[in-house]
């Protein structure tokens, strides 16, 4: 298996959800400068009105340990700095999702892991 990440889209289509109001995340498999759709993983959202619990986002880590960052259309700083402290990268990227997941791939994430991605 290649490489792996979270998206938050309803439609396949666009990247415009929050990610603290997600209730399910499409999983996008990476395979060289390509990519497919997987699967569909569903969770309950982690923000409640008034906030967001925490202990929600540590599910959400789960449900998407096998992925290596996350794309969304909108996210907090507080549930940025709890992803990113835990070693997933965030990418808040609001789009048609074809365009949005093209350029991350084609910027962000090398070919290999272990490779610098250029500038």
């Amino acid at each position: 298996m290649g490489r792996r990440i979270a998206v938050t889209t309803t439609d396949r289509l666009t990247i415009f959800q929050h990610f603290g109001r997600a209730e399910s995340f499409h999983i996008v498999d990476i395979e060289g400068k390509s990519y497919t759709f997987a699967e569909v993983r569903h969770t309950e959202s982690a923000c409640r009105e008034g906030g967001h619990d925490e202990t929600r986002f540590d599910g959400i880590l789960d449900l998407l340990s096998d992925c290596e960052a996350v794309v969304t259309g909108k996210i907090g700083p507080g549930a940025a700095e709890y992803l990113l402290r835990r070693g997933m990268r965030v990418f808040e990227a609001p789009g048609v999702i074809e365009e949005v997941l093209n350029a991350i791939i084609a910027r962000h994430m090398p070919e290999e892991p272990g490779d610098q991605p250029s500038i």
